[in-house]
């Protein structure tokens, strides 16, 4: 038998470990991890591509397995709407809506971010600078469109013109796709300009090295770690899908997470595409994996629930009416 075949009977044993049907001892100690994360990268339909479930499903099962929250995204759709109904249909449940500055948006266009501001209910809450349009070096090689938020080592005036959005509504500046170089641009900027809540996007997908990740969190970024890298794709939660490896080891996290803290990491789902497996068997295996390289229960706290409460704010004291 090949090391190939090897690998891949591996992962579908550690899924098989994960799938329903599991004991009731095993289920009770995966709600207790669940209870209270807060998701900040949570996938879900409408949207312009196939999803797994549609927001509403998401945010009734998240309720149910114990998530305090999620943050809605979409690439390409704004989704300060459609949180404002999960809100009405799922008292409890904190989502927050999400705007991506790509070409579907208008690119780096404050305004925009400034109408999502001001819908009812005020739950717009991150803003993420190009995600899908991103500039990046295959977009140049293949001739494709896309968003730039630099040119020539600085920042575009247009980025700053949505800082200033940013900051009037206390938004969360999220660096999105774009490359480690512009990612630190962005968060050295935002420190200047007085933005107290960012988060560098997956930065570990964009090639980010451990010290630049150091650098960014010393203006006081948050680093963010998405689950579904480190567990197999191409499955469906049965046996009939061999999945693929994953993209990314759990000891490289573990690794990050030495080196740059714990308290300076916000652990996310990442899931929703309908080749990754179900959010709600995807975070214990996440969480699973991470605790087979040292990672600690106490740590993944820190990371799935406090951080992300923090930078959302869901924590900080209510103005007097």
């Amino acid at each position: 038998m090949t090391h190939r075949v090897w690998t891949r009977l591996a992962f579908l044993a550690l899924v098989f470990v994960f799938l329903p049907g599991t004991s009731k001892a095993q289920t009770e100690a995966e709600k207790a991890e669940m209870k209270g994360i807060v998701d900040i990268h949570a996938h879900s339909g409408p949207d312009y591509i196939a999803r797994r479930y549609d927001g509403l499903q998401f945010a009734k099962r998240a309720k149910e397995v114990g998530f305090r929250g999620a943050v809605m995204k979409s690439h390409e759709l704004p989704t300060t709407q459609m949180v404002y109904f999960i809100r009405q249909l799922v008292p409890g449940f904190e989502a927050w809506g999400t705007v991506a500055l790509n070409r579907s948006v208008g690119g780096i266009n404050p305004r925009v971010v400034e109408m999502q501001a001001q819908i009812e209910g005020h739950f717009l809450k991150f803003v993420f600078m190009p995600t899908n349009d991103a500039e990046n070096p295959v977009k140049h090689e293949k001739n494709l469109p896309f968003v730039p938020v630099s040119k020539d080592g600085k920042l575009l005036p247009a980025v700053f013109d949505v800082f200033k959005v940013i900051k009037q509504y206390d938004l969360v500046l999220c660096t999105g796709h774009v490359v480690p170089a512009d990612a630190l641009l962005l968060v050295h900027a935002a420190k200047d300009f007085g933005l107290n809540r960012v988060v560098v996007t997956h930065p570990a997908l964009e090639g980010t090295t451990i010290p630049q990740m150091q650098e960014e969190v010393s203006t006081g970024a948050f680093i963010e770690l998405t689950s579904n890298q480190i567990i197999p794709v191409n499955q469906d939660g049965t046996d009939k899908i061999i999945p693929n490896p994953p993209s990314h080891q759990p000891s490289e996290y573990a690794d990050i997470i030495k080196n740059v803290g714990a308290e300076h990491i916000i652990l996310s789902g990442d899931f929703g595409r309908p080749d990754y497996i179900n959010f709600i068997p995807g975070w214990p295996m996440a969480i699973a994996a991470l605790k087979k390289v040292g990672v600690t229960q106490a740590q993944i706290d820190i990371m799935a629930k406090k951080n992300p409460a923090h930078v959302l704010g869901m924590d900080d004291p209510k103005p007097a009416k």
